[in-house]
């Protein structure tokens, strides 16, 4: 793994200069023909030449024009070669161990791309992977289902739910990652409504002529995660003594939908299908709440409550400043 400020000399060969400068050009967005040259230790006119020899290879390379523009990675469905410093690649799985379930697993999807990283890794920086889980969930649809949503194109879906199969003709606006689980988040024409489809959940896949267009500046994972604080079995609703931007701070929406009620306060709507589960995730909040409406949550809160009072053993007399007890 080449470090981005070790650029070779003169006597480098094209290829190696040809993968120095899509690595200049990932690192610095908008660098120039004159910037690359200089930087590879050529004229403007020979790194125009390299950049060519990229286009050739199929990387998406786009100029932009103007005082800003400049080379930089375009968006395909064919993946550039990625460079990265052994600190970032290191940085990179560990962050991803520490948050995805199966990232130790090369056959989890995150994992495998995992342990693509750490074969070019250092063995004396490459982090040392814990044992994998002994099941994982299988996603053979899944890059099916990413180039449908990149090329904008329809799709009919065998869908299984609980012992039921279904099929449904949907609009495949983006697959996400949560909680070590991926989704897809569609606008199903069959119920006219916007689903959330776990992709492990995916029987088959067929591919339709028609192309559709997804909805302007989706933000896919907020959209999920209100979607998955929804339609549970117990409803939620909790106020909070403070305003939603605070609560937001301590509240993900994965957990429930914000609304701002008079004097500074928030109301949180949700569902739970754990009512235990979600009350330990409300004594996090670190401001007076209020459970309203939701028997279940409250016995939840009631319960945790004594436990914790129990943890914290038999209560201490007050002493007065004698040591010999209060009146």
């Amino acid at each position: 793994m080449r470090d981005t400020r070790s650029i070779p000399g003169r006597s480098a060969s094209p290829t190696a200069r040809a993968l120095t400068a899509l690595e200049l050009i990932q690192a610095r967005p908008g660098i120039t023909a004159d910037e690359l040259g200089a930087a590879l230790g050529v004229t403007g006119r020979a790194a125009r030449r390299y950049v060519a020899i990229l286009r050739e290879a199929e990387l998406p390379i786009e100029s932009v024009s103007g005082p800003y523009g400049g080379y930089r990675i375009g968006r395909g469905l064919r993946l550039p070669p990625l460079m990265f410093t052994a600190a970032e690649a290191a940085g990179l799985v560990m962050a991803t161990l520490e948050g995805h379930g199966g990232a130790a697993d090369p056959a989890d999807v995150v994992g495998g791309a995992l342990a693509k990283i750490l074969r070019v890794l250092p063995d004396r920086v490459a982090p040392r992977l814990p044992p994998a889980a002994a099941e994982v969930t299988t996603h053979q649809h899944l890059d099916r289902l990413l180039a449908a949503c990149a090329s904008g194109r329809l799709l009919r879906l065998s869908y299984r739910a609980g012992e039921h199969t279904s099929e449904m003709d949907v609009e495949p606006w983006a697959v996400v990652l949560r909680h070590s689980r991926w989704y897809l988040l569609c606008w199903s024409r069959s119920r006219d409504a916007r689903r959330v489809l776990r992709v492990d959940r995916v029987v088959d896949v067929w591919s339709l002529p028609e192309t559709f267009a997804p909805p302007a500046d989706l933000d896919a994972r907020s959209v999920l995660e209100e979607h998955l604080s929804q339609g549970w079995r117990f409803p939620v609703e909790v106020l909070v003594d403070a305003p939603p931007g605070w609560v937001r701070r301590w509240v993900p929406p994965s957990l429930a939908r914000l609304e701002a009620v008079p004097v500074d306060r928030t109301r949180m709507v949700a569902s739970t299908e754990d009512p235990d589960w979600y009350a330990r995730r409300l004594a996090a909040i670190p401001v007076p709440f209020q459970v309203v409406d939701s028997p279940e949550l409250a016995a939840a809160v009631t319960d945790l409550a004594r436990r914790l009072r129990d943890a914290a053993g038999p209560a201490r007399m007050p002493t007065d400043e004698a040591g010999t007890g209060g009146p």
